[in-house]
């Protein structure tokens, strides 16, 4: 099976370098030239456990011409969609569309909430599953990736108890769903991934959202690493009342809390286990980029909305964070 990555980001790179490591055909989808041609003459510099690897894959930005060799192949292919949710735009997903076919897989990947239902309506006929991971990961270079800690991996359809994956008017029967989700699995886990399939995977993104709704947000404003987070009184005054705010929003909306502890037991273990690590958001602010702010906490504020509450936190984190980006 051929392997398509979208987005050149850390993730993106982590995915790209163990796949092909595994010997699978690994092209990367840019968003610049520079990144697509470095990649593509000198590989992916993977670095893991001290050990550096120089990875060969193929790259190429995004709306390059030679997309046309890649939808006319007959190969299935599956595609990792690794963009932040700003860069999941109509443009590119129209470009994901032209470089797949009825019948291939995409993983949705993103922080917040909302990325599923633009990717299903944009690609009738292909299997359109949501990822979650906890994998660490830090891009040094526009080529160079570490590997910062293990994690687990989440697939699934967002439809839970669905029989058939629909899109636009295009259907495709569950065998079909069934297939292409235990190839997935296998492929992922024969590169090194602890992937689980899971058919609670609208909880497992509010799961998510949660955790990035409080860490990210006030590691962008404090400018701290994660572990800096919970270790002064009025920090973690306001990472318990953000946590609060948006767990309840979440309830409403039909979230769980997954496995023995508690969702805040589970925020200040994800702190401690990530304590050196830069969140997404901070690392966004620090390089000037827009930031996924606007789809995690502002996410939330919609989902608030049309439960008829409120999340007043949540609206401010939006407003403290993007005033960080002028």
């Amino acid at each position: 099976m051929r392997v398509m990555v979208v987005g050149g980001g850390a993730i993106g790179l982590l995915f790209g370098a163990r796949l092909a490591m595994a010997a699978h055909d690994v092209t990367i989808w840019t968003r610049t030239d520079k990144q697509a041609a470095l990649l593509a003459e000198e590989g992916i510099e993977f670095v893991e456990r001290d050990c550096v690897h120089a990875v060969p894959v193929a790259a190429f930005a995004v709306m390059d011409k030679h997309q046309v060799n890649h939808k006319l192949s007959q190969v299935r292919s599956v595609v990792f969609v690794t963009v932040k949710q700003p860069q999941l735009t109509d443009g590119l997903l129209s470009h994901i569309a032209s470089i797949t076919q009825s019948g291939d897989v995409v993983v949705g990947m993103q922080n917040g909430i909302g990325h599923m239902e633009k990717l299903k309506l944009a690609l009738p006929g292909r299997i359109v599953l949501a990822g979650v991971t906890t994998e660490g990961a830090l891009r040094h270079h526009p080529r160079t990736v570490e590997h910062t800690g293990e994690g687990q991996l989440y697939i699934g359809d967002i439809e839970a108890g669905a029989t058939a994956i629909r899109g636009g008017s295009t259907q495709l029967d569950g065998s079909a769903q069934e297939s292409g989700q235990k190839m997935l699995v296998d492929m992922l886990q024969k590169a090194g991934f602890t992937t689980i399939l899971s058919n609670d995977m609208s909880n497992r993104i509010y799961q998510k959202l949660l955790i990035n709704a409080v860490i990210n947000p006030l590691t962008a404003i404090y400018d701290v690493q994660n572990g800096a987070l919970p270790n002064h009184s009025a920090r973690r005054s306001l990472m318990r009342a953000l946590h609060k705010e948006t767990y309840d929003v979440l309830a409403a909306a039909g979230y769980q809390d997954q496995g023995d502890a508690d969702s805040w037991d589970q925020l200040l273990l994800v702190c401690e286990r990530t304590a050196q690590n830069v969140s997404s958001m901070l690392a966004d602010i620090r390089r000037g980029s827009v930031t996924e702010v606007g789809w995690i906490n502002g996410g939330v504020c919609r989902l608030a909305d049309q439960l008829g509450l409120t999340a007043p936190l949540n609206a401010a984190a939006v407003s403290m964070v993007k005033a960080l980006m002028k």
